[in-house]
């Protein structure tokens, strides 16, 4: 007898305790981080009302709806998911087409990514990035029988992600666009795509990419800043040239909680984009570290779900599970390596841990549905053994 999936019971025992606890503890973490990389810019910011918890009290507020609808996205069911995943995607294409009208959408330092609504903003390339997912799984399971065919499997998806991919760029939100299209490539690959195509089409990605940098100049500068940084320290090279004095000051143990220098003034965007520099100054190498395994752990636990799904031949659920687990892969490698110096600057958040309302939501919502996959296969494997 299968059991029915209507009414999960949400005990400890019944989702993944690794999982759980990885992202509990990477929100916890991000939320004192957040604190401690904001207070002084807070205070001293009149449009704050110069309170130095004034982006704790938001993201306090971000997390605890965040907390709040993935507790409403674990009881939905995920034939649900499925059979909404198309409408989910129209849907985001739509409220990125918003973001560009005039009036509508909301323009910071020179790009247009949030929608007003009071006295938040939503960031609507956030939700594109859940709603691919959900798409991308539901598309490979329908066009499974053509995976092996270029025109039946590839291009199709092919125009979706151009459409979104045009409008993420009009923003501009490069990074974004690179997150979403690596989480169509590595769903259609997990989905049974043949290798010697995806490597074919990986050369085409990687060919268009360059061609985007060299087309366009803030692109190409950004690269030439990554290159040398120390160049231009007080021009393109200088967001990256104060995170690697961050990370150099931090050494094994870091100069303590709260003692960061680069923080006061120096490092922008501090709480968002460069919040693994002030924990590399904070806590030091271990502290890092400790971020990264976490990241591999929530990482590795989302594929071993998908893969559960696998043996129990439910597709579209591993494949979304794996996909979540690419998603999140992808932007924190993308993050970590900019803060690093490994990678270009990119306007990318570390998930679950920088300040933001729609990323803090959508991330919630995303690790929600992994636990729902992974609630679903322990109720089939106990109705199988009975």
């Amino acid at each position: 007898m299968i059991p029915s999936f209507d009414t999960p019971r949400r005990l400890p025992a019944e989702v993944d305790l690794t999982l759980l606890w990885s992202a509990l503890f990477l929100l916890l973490l991000g939320m004192v981080m957040v604190y401690s990389a904001s207070a002084a810019i807070a205070e001293a910011d009149r449009y704050t009302g110069n309170h130095p918890a004034y982006y704790l009290v938001r993201h306090g507020i971000f997390l605890a709806i965040g907390l709040s609808a993935a507790a409403i996205a674990f009881q939905i069911p995920m034939t649900t998911w499925e059979r909404i995943a198309p409408w989910l995607f129209v849907a985001g294409c739509v409220l990125l087409a918003l973001v560009l009208i005039p009036g509508i959408g909301r323009e910071v330092n020179g790009a247009r990514r949030w929608l007003p609504l009071g006295v938040v903003n939503l960031q609507p390339s956030e939700l594109m990035k859940l709603f691919a997912v959900l798409y991308a799984a539901d598309y490979t399971v329908r066009k499974m029988p053509y995976m092996h065919n270029l025109k039946k499997a590839f291009l199709p998806m092919a125009c979706a992600m151009i459409a979104v991919g045009v409008l993420l760029l009009k923003e501009p939100d490069f990074g974004a666009f690179v997150v979403v299209i690596s989480i169509a490539m590595g769903i259609l690959f997990l989905g049974g795509m043949r290798a010697r195509l995806f490597a074919v089409l990986i050369i085409v990605l990687l060919a268009a990419f360059t061609a985007l940098i060299i087309t366009s100049p803030y692109r190409r500068d950004r690269i030439f800043g990554f290159m040398d940084p120390w160049a231009d320290a007080f021009g393109r090279g200088y967001q990256l040239s104060h995170a690697l004095i961050a990370f150099g000051r931090g050494e094994f143990f870091g100069v303590g909680l709260g003692a960061s220098v680069e923080k006061l003034f120096y490092l922008p965007e501090a709480h968002t984009d460069f919040l693994l520099a002030v924990i590399a100054e904070e806590l030091g190498f271990i502290g890092v570290t400790l971020v990264v395994v976490l990241f591999g752990l929530l990482i590795q636990r989302a594929f071993a779900i998908g893969r559960q799904a696998v043996t129990l031949d439910r597709l579209y659920p591993a494949l979304v599970a794996q996909g979540i687990g690419i998603w999140i892969g992808v932007q924190g490698f993308i993050n970590m390596g900019v803060n690093m110096g490994v990678l270009p600057t990119k306007g990318l958040t570390l998930p679950l841990m920088s300040f933001g309302g729609s990323g803090i939501l959508i991330n919630c919502v995303a690790l929600a549905i992994v636990l729902r996959v992974d609630w679903e296969n322990r109720q089939l494997m106990r109705g199988a053994k009975l």
